[in-house]
């Protein structure tokens, strides 16, 4: 079955003569008869009854008739909505670590989306949408990059963030007993660097200052084994696995969340970058904060979202 053949069906429902039909559609009468016949054996049913006295719907045709019109009405919006994507251009979209699962096919109702592979720190995307490398980005960030880069940020995605440490003891630990690494590589960890310090200044966590990168992957884990003590993880850490002398514990009193938003220019002007925001973050409310047990950064934009 084929758009075309339904549009034929609708010309002769129209008409009620394959005559006439065939002049308005351009094409000649026996191919317009050969394209019904066809679709009605696709369609397993009889769609015309015709005889001398002329041509007239079945009960099958009259009950198709509508449904059909609604579909190439459809098919019509669906030219026309690709046409304004191809003319409004690709939305470039940067993140980290993270992105929703349904990251393309939300945005494939506002635009073409273009996710770069180019995994930056949060701070380094967020640049990038300030000075226009990229159109959108899921990043941390905080109020005061906002202000200092002209940025918006819109909630998309949230972790609980939890401890590793030695043992086998999965029990609850308190923030306060756990130690967070700082790395010296500002470039690289300067959003891990701020997080970690506003927690530990906020629940009296300590600060271990590190210069090897081991924030995560292997080196974080050694960091476990020689200080002996509960390590909060960071968000690029949490897909790892973790090895079998160390255990996963939850942090409470209070539990840490890494936020993530969609950030995007203040002044973004174009229709589709602004449909695609509007697309990823619609409906999406962070769950999982409660107001008397979660930590965020004070200065987190997205603080107001606690809660529910």
């Amino acid at each position: 079955m084929e758009l075309r053949q339904l549009r034929y069906f609708v010309a002769v429902a129209e008409e009620l003569h394959y005559g006439r039909a065939a002049t308005r559609l351009r094409i000649a009468g026996p191919s317009l008869s050969q394209q019904i016949k066809a679709l009605e054996r696709d369609l397993g049913v009889r769609l015309f009854d015709r005889n001398r006295r002329g041509v007239t719907l079945t009960a099958a045709g009259e009950a198709l008739l509508p449904r059909t019109r609604a579909l190439l009405d459809q098919a019509e919006e669906l030219v026309r909505w690709a046409a304004g994507m191809s003319t409004a251009g690709p939305v470039r979209l940067g993140y980290v670590t993270w992105r929703p699962a349904d990251l393309v096919t939300r945005a494939s109702r506002a635009a073409q989306l273009h996710v770069d592979t180019w995994e930056l720190p949060s701070h380094a995307q967020a640049r990038r949408v300030a000075d226009g490398s990229i159109d959108l980005a899921i990043c941390w960030i905080q109020a005061d990059d906002l202000t200092t880069y002209d940025l918006v940020a819109r909630p998309i995605g949230v972790q609980r963030l939890a401890a590793v440490s030695p043992g086998v003891d999965a029990s609850a630990v308190r923030a306060q007993d756990t130690l967070v690494l700082t790395d010296a590589d500002s470039a690289t960890w300067s959003s891990w660097n701020r997080y970690a310090e506003a927690f530990a200044r906020d629940t009296g966590a300590q600060v271990v200052r590190i210069d090897d990168g081991g924030i995560t992957g292997p080196a974080f884990f050694a960091h476990v084994r020689r200080l002996r003590r509960p390590i909060v993880d960071s968000p690029r850490g949490q897909n790892l696995p973790v090895p079998s002398d160390l255990v996963v514990r939850p942090v409470v009193d209070p539990t840490p969340y890494w936020t993530w938003a969609l950030v995007s220019r203040r002044d973004e002007t174009r229709e589709a970058v602004r449909a695609t925001v509007d697309a990823l973050t619609h409906d999406v409310a962070p769950a999982g904060f409660d107001r008397d047990t979660a930590w965020i950064p004070p200065g987190d934009p997205l603080h107001d979202y606690r809660g529910g």
